[in-house]
């Protein structure tokens, strides 16, 4: 299938939004009037899917997921963000920068929404269209309310300049949300002619993660975990989707990453003229490689900006390192010389040859004497530090054109269906219907199971993976969340969303654990909005504490 290319800016559908730059003039490139035809109405739904790459594969959008949470703490990135310090302030680009980016976003998305009925085209693909701008926006939306909580809500397109904008509460947000996505399921086909537009069944996967997300905050509805569970199961059983039997050939860079599992992913590509800033994750999670004897950088290990690092209960607890392959598939434990020479390691020379051990991550400690004994550097647990650590492989892009090219061309995947078992387990646990949800949580598990030597071994490794319904409880699920989607932009709003963020921090993530609040469960509102909203006296409160 042909992929739909999404980096296509159209000022006349990005007009100013009321809660970013206030006061700047508006700008329009192209005739206003071309959202109104057939042509300018598909180019602007196009434009409202580019803001995808704004949060997803980018930095901000990584900071805001990853960072002050139980899996992962700052390496050599931002600290405030992991420490909760004086710094995570509504200063801050990196509160400011997405805010702006989400806001332009929804105002594509409401300007292709409100010119619709204006456009001459047939009913059907309008809807189809109008369903794809409505799954965007609720997509937006949703990143916007468990980021900042109240905020606010417009569902017009801003075509003048306004300076009055006020935070809505989260259960009317969430209602909108709702709207949007039961407007995409009813309109949206089961598949895509195109590859990377929405689908049926990616907004029931969406509204599932929507039910559950409300269900665990006070704007929660009686039936949200019900509804959670049948749309989410609705995915598994009703589509053509289905678990890959290997665990990492989801992060198959290429035609792999197109792949059953895959139920929506943002698009990027190898065109310089359609990838912009291209997928940046790969560069987030390399641990210090190249200060070590015998290796440089190259395009198989990455570039690496060292910014995440795994927490010890990460690297030491979360994974069943026996019967799990996900461990072993989620990080990189060996790197091998790609820098022949003779180096002095461990006090001694040692001469390397292209592909010797160069740097080797055990996973559990080992005497000094060995690692002295070793041709190579031996890096363990307890040696872990801002620099060395295990390398996230799932986001490695080695086909980018050189190795300072940060530009990534991977595909981001957001949702996936071992994601939609995982919200069916929750989901029918959190109704009272444990029994149920264990089969769905075996599903995935079985899948992870290692490979042995043998049929039988396999066969043990798979059982071994299996829980009953008296292992299941909040905390395994988040665990197994962990363990499954580690790193994939989702785990602050997870430990949000079920009220563990304080908790784990303060168990496992040594940065965080000192300074983590109750007011930390939502971002700061950037400054730039409260001082930009006419008023005064609180027109546009910060969130408390802030």
């Amino acid at each position: 299938m042909k992929p739909i290319f999404l980096f296509i800016i159209l000022y006349a559908c990005l007009t100013t939004s009321c809660t970013k730059q206030l006061n700047e003039e508006m700008r329009a490139g192209i005739p206003d009037t071309y959202l109104n035809t057939p042509d300018g109405f598909n180019a602007g739904v196009n434009a409202a899917y580019s803001y995808l790459r704004t949060w997803y594969g980018q930095q901000n959008g990584a900071q805001l997921t990853v960072y002050g949470t139980d899996t992962y703490m700052c390496a050599l990135g931002e600290l405030a963000l992991d420490a909760y310090n004086f710094n995570l302030n509504a200063t801050r680009g990196f509160i400011t920068g997405p805010w702006n980016d989400l806001y332009l976003a929804l105002n594509a998305c409401n300007a292709v929404i409100s010119r619709a009925p204006k456009v001459p085209m047939a009913e059907d693909l309008k809807n189809v269209r109008l369903g794809e701008a409505r799954f965007l926006r609720a997509m937006y939306y949703f990143l916007l309310v468990q980021t900042w909580g109240p905020v606010q809500l417009s569902l017009e397109e801003t075509t003048s300049i306004t300076t009055t904008a006020h935070r809505t509460p989260v259960d009317s947000i969430y209602k909108a949300i709702i709207a949007d996505l039961d407007f995409a399921v009813a309109h949206l086909p089961a598949t895509a002619a195109n590859y990377g537009r929405a689908t049926k069944p990616a907004a029931e996967h969406f509204l599932a993660k929507v039910y559950l997300t409300r269900a665990g905050i006070s704007a929660r509805q009686p039936d949200d975990y019900k509804r959670a569970a049948e749309l989410a199961k609705n995915v598994i059983t009703k589509y053509n989707y289905q678990l890959l039997n290997n665990y990492s050939d989801v992060f198959v860079q290429g035609s792999g990453e197109k792949n059953p599992e895959v139920i929506f992913a943002v698009q990027y590509s190898k065109d310089v003229l359609t990838n912009g800033q291209g997928n940046q994750s790969h560069l987030y999670y390399i641990m210090g490689y190249t200060a070590f004897p015998g290796v440089l950088r190259d395009l198989a290990n990455g570039r690496t900006y060292q910014f995440f690092r795994p927490t010890r209960f990460t690297t030491d607890t979360l994974f069943d390192k026996v019967h799990d392959s996900r461990y072993e598939k989620s990080f990189i434990t060996t790197y091998y010389c790609n820098n022949p020479g003779t180096f002095n390691i461990n006090g001694r020379q040692v001469t390397m040859q292209l592909g010797d051990t160069a740097i080797y991550l055990p996973g559990y400690e080992v005497t000094k004497e060995a690692r002295d004994r070793a041709n190579y550097s031996i890096i363990t647990p307890s040696q872990y530090n801002q620099t060395n650590y295990p390398t996230l492989s799932k986001f490695i892009d080695p086909q980018r054109p050189d190795i300072n090219n940060v530009a990534g061309s991977r595909d981001f995947i957001v949702f996936r269906l071992a994601e939609t078992y995982l919200i069916a387990a929750e989901a029918l646990m959190m109704s009272g219907n444990t029994p149920e949800a264990v089969p769905y949580m075996n599903e995935v598990r079985r899948r992870a199971a290692r490979t042995g030597a043998t049929p039988q071994e396999t066969a043990a490794n798979k059982q071994a993976m299996e829980i009953k319904a008296a292992d299941l409880d909040i905390d395994f699920i988040l665990d197994e969340r962990g363990r499954e989607l580690l790193g994939e932009y989702v785990r602050w709003f997870d430990l949000v969303r079920t009220g563990k963020l304080i908790e784990r921090v303060k168990l496992h993530n040594p940065n965080g654990a000192v300074n983590i609040k109750p007011f930390h469960l939502v971002r700061p509102i950037p400054q730039d909005q409260i001082d930009k909203t006419a008023g005064g006296n609180n027109a546009f409160p910060q969130n408390p504490e802030y």
